[in-house]
């Protein structure tokens, strides 16, 4: 079922996911060759508390750490450790904040110093096929208007969507219905799209297949072909005056 949000109730997840959209502008700053991901963690968590926020993932079905950074060929939910960044590197990175009961959720994929080329224009892609997703996130368009043009984006790019993993509602739960595939489904969930429905919408995209695998930690994804993957992801109202995009600082 999908939970419909009223205006008190965007205002608050405004609130919570301007802390995530400020936090990871905190990141940016900090990303530089030698800054291991563990000190990203340590900055994530400490800022979205100084902000009277609480980090949304510690804890989260066991997730140990404020912070979830994919670097290069891993696709998301990397845990914070000893890795150091290293010029040439992409990372993405994936907060989520718990301010007075409303959740908020983001994600970008930023560069370490110089990339190459392809890694630039993988990043670029994904984050246009976001934007793609949101300019569809209209009253009265079907879920799929969304997910199709996020595919449509990326594979025109010569890259591919991530299957394993997909978009979802948020609110007062950091998952809700309904689940938003960043490909066409034909067994998809495919409601009209009401004012007040909230959603996080993030594609993940690969430079090479879209398959994926799991490591041994239970949680890190990386590319089956060891190939680039990144990853953005903003939280968005459907309103009567067009998306709402609420974790955009």
């Amino acid at each position: 079922m999908i939970l419909l949000k009223n205006r008190e109730d965007l205002n608050r997840l405004r609130k919570a996911n301007l802390i995530v959209a400020e936090t990871l502008n905190e990141l940016k700053k900090n990303i530089t060759p030698g800054i291991s991901t563990a000190q990203l963690d340590s900055i994530a968590e400490n800022f979205i508390k100084k902000k009277g926020g609480i980090p949304a993932f510690k804890g989260y079905r066991g997730y140990p750490a404020a912070l979830c950074i994919a670097v290069n060929e891993e696709v998301v939910h990397g845990i914070p450790g000893p890795r150091k960044l290293k010029n040439g590197d992409i990372v993405s990175l994936d907060i989520g904040v718990l301010l007075d009961g409303y959740y908020g959720d983001a994600a970008i994929t930023v560069s370490v110093s110089e990339i190459s080329h392809e890694a630039e224009k993988l990043i670029r892609a994904t984050e246009k096929s976001l934007y793609a997703g949101i300019e569809k996130a209209l009253v009265g368009n079907r879920l799929s208007d969304v997910s199709m043009a996020i595919q449509n984006h990326v594979e025109a790019n010569g890259f591919s969507v991530v299957r394993d993993f997909v978009g979802h509602g948020i609110g007062r739960n950091l998952h809700e219905d309904p689940q938003i595939p960043n490909f066409y489904s034909p067994s998809a969930y495919n409601p009209r799209l009401k004012e007040g429905m909230v959603f996080a919408l993030e594609p993940m995209v690969n430079q090479g297949d879209y398959r994926i695998k799991i490591l041994g930690d239970g949680w890190t994804a990386v590319t089956n072909d060891g190939k680039l993957s990144a990853h953005f992801e903003h939280s968005i109202a459907i309103t009567g005056k067009g998306p709402w995009i609420l974790s955009s600082a």
